[in-house]
């Protein structure tokens, strides 16, 4: 099995997730606020618990995955971030890129932890997975997820529709095959 890295910076530890992640885990994804973009509905309390013990297997089978994200001075859980193989049904396919994604809790929004968070991932995965391509899938009323998601390098590649209108975002600006 993969080692789960754990990773900081300044203010924060992106770490693996714990079974005691689950109570801040489930009000995260049953929150609309969090969601509204995502283009599903809130999680239920069974859904959620699924997605959590996903999370390592996403790190067992492919080496990559999903961290939790923690205020570092609080100890609080905050949200999520990373990397996800989904083998979405879409056209272009990302299948065999890291579909980078986060998501954070609505009293985080705004402080900058989504883009210090997202660096040191990208930065972990440029060293452990170099010949990845990286994509992003943003819905394009998501103004802000747009704009952190350009700080990082992403840039347009491809409109599509999943669940309703998204945009796919390529980190080398090729589009995916």
């Amino acid at each position: 099995m993969a080692v789960i890295p754990t990773i900081t910076t300044p203010r924060l530890v992106l770490r693996p997730h714990h079974v005691d992640d689950f109570d801040a885990y489930e009000a995260l994804w049953a929150n609309p606020d969090v969601l509204r973009y995502i283009g599903a509905p809130p999680s239920s309390r069974q859904v959620t618990w699924a997605r959590l013990l996903r999370t390592t297997g996403h790190w067992h089978h492919l080496g990559f995955g999903f961290l939790a994200i923690e205020e570092k001075e609080t100890g609080r859980f905050i949200g999520e971030g990373g990397f996800q193989e989904v083998r979405r049904d879409m056209t272009p396919s990302i299948e065999g890129t890291l579909e980078t994604g986060w998501l954070l809790s609505p009293d985080s929004h705004g402080k900058g932890y989504a883009l210090e968070a997202m660096t040191a991932l990208i930065e972990w995965a440029e060293t452990k997975f170099p010949l990845m391509p990286m994509t992003a899938i943003i819905d394009p009323d998501n103004g802000p997820s747009l704009k952190l998601a350009a700080k990082l390098g992403f840039v347009e590649s491809a409109r599509t529709n999943l669940n309703g209108e998204i945009i796919i975002l390529s980190r080398t600006g090729t589009p995916p095959a």
